[in-house]
């Protein structure tokens, strides 16, 4: 048996057929995600663009940096691939908000 969440009627689960009684419009799609148009420097494209940068050009120049760095065991990779990384990430993240603020101001 299906059982759908449902407020309309009153209970936590109700089954479709349950919704059909009750009278009010039942579908199985869900309803539309609004979408928004915000104002400013949208932020979620920021971080995912920062993510995708950083993994594409990041990861790369920290294995590089690494050739040139002593490390014997896993903590001392782990220890170097944040102390490279961290700086990375913070300064890919800076470039991207000027681009994305930049581009905000000359469309407005």
């Amino acid at each position: 048996m299906i059982k759908r969440r449902c407020s309309r009627v009153g209970v936590a689960w109700a089954t479709p057929a349950a919704l059909k009684r009750t009278g009010l419009p039942y579908s199985s799609v869900p309803e539309r995600v609004e979408t928004t148009s915000p104002d400013g420097v949208d932020y979620g494209w920021v971080m995912q663009t920062t993510f995708v940068i950083t993994i594409l050009i990041g990861a790369p120049l920290v294995a590089a940096i690494s050739t040139t760095a002593t490390l014997p065991t896993w903590t001392d990779r782990a220890e170097f691939a944040i102390r490279v990384g961290a700086p990375v990430w913070l300064v890919t993240s800076l470039i991207v908000f000027a681009y994305a603020k930049r581009k905000q101001t000359s469309s407005t």
